[in-house]
C-alpha cells in the first residue's frame, strides 16, 4: 500500500517562504513521478510543480516558475516544494501525488497542507 504524507504548511507572510515536504512509502519509486499541486480556496486544484524520481527532471506552472522548486532526496523517499516570494494568491490546500504514468494521471494522493500567505 503506498502512503503519502505532506508537512510544512502553515501561515507566512508575504514575499516569505515556506518548504513543503512531500514523504512517500510503499514501493520503490525509481521509475515513478512525483507531482505537487494546489487548490486555492473556492476554486478547482490546479498543478504546481512535477519530478520524476530518476533523472529529475522537473517542470512547473507558469504561475510559480522562478519563485518554486521542486526537488527529491532519493535516499528518504521524499520530494520537497521550497516556496520562496510568497504571495496572498499562493494561499491553498497543497496536494502531493504519485504517478506511474509519467504524469498523465497520479495514482496516489497525499491529504494535503494548508499554506496560507498573508497580506
Amino acid at each position: 500500500q503506498v502512503h503519502v504524507v505532506e508537512s510544512g504548511g502553515g501561515l507566512v507572510q508575504g514575499g516569505g517562504s515556506l518548504r513543503l515536504s512531500c514523504a512517500a512509502s510503499g514501493r520503490t519509486f525509481t521509475s515513478y513521478t512525483m507531482g505537487w499541486f494546489r487548490q486555492p480556496p473556492g476554486k478547482e486544484r490546479e498543478f504546481v510543480a512535477t519530478i520524476r524520481w530518476s533523472g529529475g527532471l522537473a517542470a512547473y506552472a507558469d504561475s510559480v516558475k522562478g519563485r518554486f522548486t521542486i526537488s527529491r532526496d532519493n535516499a528518504k523517499n521524499t520530494v520537497y516544494l521550497q516556496m520562496n516570494s510568497l504571495r496572498p494568491e499562493d494561499t491553498a490546500v497543497y496536494y502531493c501525488a504519485v504517478s506511474s504514468s509519467l504524469g498523465k494521471r497520479y495514482d496516489y494522493w497525499g491529504q494535503g497542507t494548508q499554506v496560507t500567505v498573508s497580506s
